[in-house]
């Protein structure tokens, strides 16, 4: 079970240098096994209404929750303190933080092409890694 990091799903979206990467990734594990954090929804949905992208970005919610099996996670107010002590322990921003615990809180594989996550206990590992 894998949680898929903001720059993953934007990688794809934009097709950018490792969208292909992505693609084979994305078309090896099935949606049920991939999640996606609300913080993540929402920086995809403001990255691409910046870009005047805002169709494209329904699109990828119908392919991603409503035609696929994508879940959409979220962390509780009380996991405040693990965020912030994951930041301040790892010197993450609070997206990475927050990316990092919910991977941790809800024991899946942080997948990343952000070498930060490098510096924490769990590491990250990019969709070339991952055997489908």
């Amino acid at each position: 079970m894998y949680l898929l990091d903001t720059n993953i799903w934007l990688e794809r979206l934009l097709d950018q240098e490792r969208s292909d990467e992505v693609g084979g990734f994305l078309s090896k594990v099935p949606s049920d096994q991939l999640f996606m954090t609300g913080f993540s929804f929402h920086s995809v949905g403001v990255a691409m209404q910046k870009l005047h992208r805002a169709d494209e970005f329904l699109k990828f919610v119908d392919d991603v929750f409503i035609d696929g099996a994508v879940t959409l996670l979220r962390l509780d107010p009380e996991e405040s303190k693990e965020i912030v002590r994951a930041a301040v322990d790892f010197n993450l921003d609070f997206d990475d933080a927050y990316q990092y615990v919910a991977a941790i809180n809800h024991d899946l594989v942080l997948v990343s092409f952000d070498a930060d996550f490098d510096r924490t206990v769990r590491k990250r590992k990019t969709p070339a890694e991952i055997e489908g």
